[in-house]
């Protein structure tokens, strides 16, 4: 029972749409109708706001470490990893808004920090390192979230590993267009004119 609760705590907080909220609030109309039509901050930042792109980014984290948080204290560390696994998939796959949501990079990040905050830092560390050395968020995205599971593993075993390798695994499978591309070699670079999809 207390799985489940963590569960649906962490859905339904992982499924808010930021993106989708503060374009709209701002007049900025929905932002699933702007560049690849994705909710998460990288498309947010294709409205030319720096601001709500940043909000966006902090929130979609935010959320998936409240959910982490809140369901640690209240059932204990395994009910927290269930409630950030669920949290993600709310991101990803939110009822509202026809399971089409986000594809999970900064509610990733939210998580691992509040699951293990050393394996969060790791995971940022190693985005920021591959989008300056080559440019592409989403070759940094996927690097980041392919080790994820193996510096969860050595820093705080197994089941944390196994909680990230999951997540890893949706994320890439959220990012096959983006792989797609990156093997073509038409994936456009961080600043570039190009619309991600």
């Amino acid at each position: 029972m207390n799985f489940l609760l963590a569960a649906v705590l962490g859905y339904a907080l992982g499924s808010i749409p930021f993106g989708l909220i503060l374009t709209r609030m701002a007049g900025l109309g929905d932002i699933r109708s702007v560049g690849s039509g994705n909710i998460g901050a990288t498309n947010v930042l294709r409205t030319g706001n720096k601001a709500l792109a940043a909000a966006t980014l902090i929130l979609d984290a935010g959320k998936g470490a409240v959910a982490v948080l809140v369901a640690r204290e209240l059932w204990g560390e395994d009910a927290a990893m269930v409630a950030g696994i669920a949290a993600f998939l709310g991101h990803c796959f939110p009822v509202w808004l026809g399971f089409k949501g986000g594809k999970g990079v900064a509610t990733f990040i939210g998580v691992l920090l509040a699951l293990s905050w050393p394996v969060g830092l790791i995971f940022c560390a190693t985005w920021l390192f591959v989008a300056v050395a080559q440019r592409y968020s989403s070759l940094a995205a996927l690097t980041a979230a392919a080790t994820a599971p193996i510096f969860a593993y050595v820093i705080g075993g197994l089941t944390l590993s196994a909680t990230a390798g999951f997540l890893a695994v949706i994320l890439i499978i959220r990012h096959m267009p983006n792989l797609r591309r990156l093997w073509a070699g038409t994936e456009p670079r961080i600043g570039g004119n190009k619309v991600e999809s």
